[in-house]
């Protein structure tokens, strides 16, 4: 029969030990936290809003041109975090002003664009145009050649969701400049994979509405990838959610990371226990396996946006979801 083994060493003789494997690089793992019950996440829940996030943004561009910066880019950085707004997805705000172009380059990232404001500048994604109005989702999957410009007369400002964080840890990611500052466009513009307009999701919600939503989760939709109707991107999940005028959600909790936009509306979420209040194109971040619930206590829909690395965490087996009881 195995018993527990129960060695008395003193303190003295504990610490030389120590001491000598420091020396060596090697670590004692019942000295550390190896295993924990749950998942534990040094980020927190966050909210920045729309009116602090555009003064910033329309500064920028008055500070730093397109000639000094590779993109002008705000990134979200969460309190408990360094520079990035969860541990494995970066949320940007990102300006392009009338007459600018963002020059053209590609990297590993994949990155998708949910357009905050604009009258419709546009991005090149290997040599496709995609236009790019408030409220349409726009992707540039990783390895894909794209460019942004502004032709008309107004600021285009979107919100920028990459894996970076994820590329990096996982030290794969490389960065390519394009020859020219833009690519040439393909004679025959078919943006379709690259381009979700919000005008076809505000549809397909009040069609999910009107059938009396999907159970529990409420009224929300995932963009799906137009080639094999898996998540848009292999690292990168995509849902637009509809609140109906005081709508209270259930409260859930999963094992990934996810960035909010409020697309149009007003209510609060409740993220661990924190009260995060949010009105139009405010962001905000709910860290892994913390309980969110929505809330709209107002007198009009609500539209929320969030991006997830939901698709990692699958691919793992590492997922996992539950509702409050």
């Amino acid at each position: 029969m195995l018993q527990l083994s129960d060695i008395q060493s003193s303190q003295e003789e504990l610490q030389d030990y120590y001491t000598l494997l420091r020396a060596q690089h090697v670590t004692p793992a019942w000295l550390n936290e190896a295993v924990s019950v749950a998942p534990q996440t040094a980020a927190v829940p966050y909210l920045w809003h729309w009116r602090d996030l555009r003064p910033q943004a329309m500064r920028a561009a008055e500070l730093v041109g397109t000639a000094q910066a590779e993109r002008r880019v705000l990134r979200l950085s969460n309190p408990k975090l360094s520079g990035i707004a969860s541990q494995t997805l970066v949320a940007n705000i990102q300006i392009v002003m009338p007459g600018e172009i963002a020059r053209a380059h590609r990297h590993s990232a994949a990155a998708l664009r949910l357009i905050i404001e604009g009258k419709g500048g546009y991005t090149v994604v290997n040599g496709e145009r995609v236009p790019m109005f408030p409220g349409d989702l726009v992707l540039t999957p990783n390895w894909s050649w794209h460019d942004h410009a502004n032709d008309t007369d107004a600021p285009m400002i979107w919100l920028d969701g990459l894996d970076t964080p994820l590329v990096r840890l996982l030290e794969a990611g490389f960065f390519e400049e394009y020859p020219h500052d833009r690519q040439e466009v393909a004679a025959v513009v078919n943006s379709s994979q690259w381009h979700y307009p919000m005008s076809e999701m505000r549809a397909a919600l009040n069609r999910l509405l009107a059938d009396g939503g999907n159970g529990e989760k409420g009224i929300v939709l995932e963009y799906r990838n137009r080639r094999n109707d898996g998540p848009v991107m292999p690292t990168i999940s995509c849902h637009m959610q509809l609140l109906r005028p005081g709508e209270a959600t259930r409260a859930w909790r999963r094992v990934c990371r996810t960035n909010y936009h409020v697309v149009e509306g007003a209510g609060y979420s409740d993220v661990g226990g924190k009260r995060l209040d949010w009105e139009d194109k405010d962001v905000f971040t709910v860290p892994a396996w913390t309980f969110c619930e929505h809330v709209n206590a107002h007198d009009r829909p609500a539209f929320l946006f969030s991006f997830s690395d939901a698709p990692v965490m699958k691919a793992l087996s590492f997922y996992r979801e539950e509702v409050r009881p």
